[in-house]
C-alpha cells in the first residue's frame, strides 16, 4: 500500500507558483506516494516570526499544528524556509507553553523539506527526470543553514538524465531576499541580488535551480528587470520533467 504524505504548499506557491506545487505532487506520486492536501492550511507564520512579531505568529503556528495533527504521514514542504519555521521556529514560539510545545514537537519530527524527504527518508535520487541542458544550483539560506540540507538537492540534480551541472561561484552567498530583509534593507538586498546574477552569468547556464520560492521570485524578478534571458526554476519542476 502506498505511503500517504501531506503537502504543505506554502503561501508563495499557493499564490504565485501553483505549477510548482503540481510538479511536486507529480514527483511524489511517481515515487509511489499518495499525496493529501489539507485544505484548511494557511501561512505558517514565518513572516511575522522573522519580523519579531511573536504574538502575531503564534495563532498562525497553532492553526498549522491543529490542521496537520489531524493527518497521518510525513509533512512535505517545498521550501527550506517554511520547513525550518515548523522544525525550529515553532519550538521557540511555544518553548514556555506546556500545552502547545508537545504538539509543536510532534509536527516538527514529521516535517521535511521536499528534497530532504526524497533522499534521506525514501532513499531516492534517480527519479527518471530528464533535462537536456546546463543547470546550476543556488542553495537558499534557510535550507542550507537552517536545515543543513545541501547534499540532497545536489544528489537529485546529479541524477537528472542529460543535464550538465555546473558550479555556481560563491554559491552560498545570500541572493538578498531573506523575506522581510528585502523590505527593510532594499539597498543591501539589491546589491546581493546583483552579485548573484553576475555569478549566474559566469556559469553560462540558462537555468538556475532553487529549492525555495522566495529565492526564485527574487532572482527571477531581478533577471527580468535587467532584461536577462536566464530563468529560475524550482527543483520540483526539474524532477517532474521526463522524456
Amino acid at each position: 500500500m502506498p505511503e500517504t504524505v501531506q503537502l504543505f504548499v506554502t503561501c508563495l506557491i499557493d499564490s504565485f507558483f501553483p505549477h510548482i506545487g503540481e510538479a511536486m505532487v507529480h514527483v511524489l506520486k511517481r515515487a509511489g506516494m499518495d499525496v493529501e492536501f489539507p485544505s484548511a492550511q494557511t501561512c505558517c507564520g514565518q513572516p511575522a516570526f522573522n519580523a519579531g512579531l511573536r504574538r502575531e505568529a503564534r495563532p498562525m503556528a497553532a492553526h498549522t499544528i491543529h490542521v496537520f495533527e489531524k493527518t497521518t504521514g510525513a509533512v512535505i514542504i517545498p521550501s527550506g524556509s517554511c520547513a525550518a519555521m515548523v522544525r525550529h521556529g515553532y519550538l521557540e514560539l511555544f518553548k514556555d507553553d506546556p500545552k502547545w510545545l508537545p504538539r509543536a514537537e510532534s509536527l516538527a519530527v514529521r516535517t521535511y523539506e521536499f528534497s530532504e524527504y526524497l533522499v534521506d527518508v525514501r532513499g531516492l535520487t534517480d527519479l527518471g527526470a530528464c533535462w537536456p541542458g546546463r543547470l546550476t544550483y543556488h542553495p537558499s539560506c534557510h535550507l542550507l543553514r537552517g536545515l543543513g540540507v545541501d547534499r540532497q538537492p545536489r544528489a537529485l540534480l546529479a541524477s537528472v538524465n542529460y543535464a550538465e551541472i555546473v558550479e555556481l561561484p560563491d554559491r552560498e552567498d545570500c541572493c538578498g531576499f531573506g523575506g522581510v530583509f528585502s523590505v527593510e534593507h532594499p539597498e543591501l538586498s539589491a546589491e546581493f541580488l546583483k552579485r548573484k546574477i553576475a555569478n549566474l552569468e559566469k556559469t553560462e547556464a540558462p537555468t538556475l535551480v532553487v529549492a525555495d520560492t522566495g529565492c526564485l521570485m527574487h532572482i527571477q524578478g531581478g533577471l527580468r528587470r535587467q532584461g536577462k534571458g536566464q530563468r529560475v526554476m524550482h527543483i520540483a519542476e526539474i524532477l517532474a520533467r521526463q522524456e
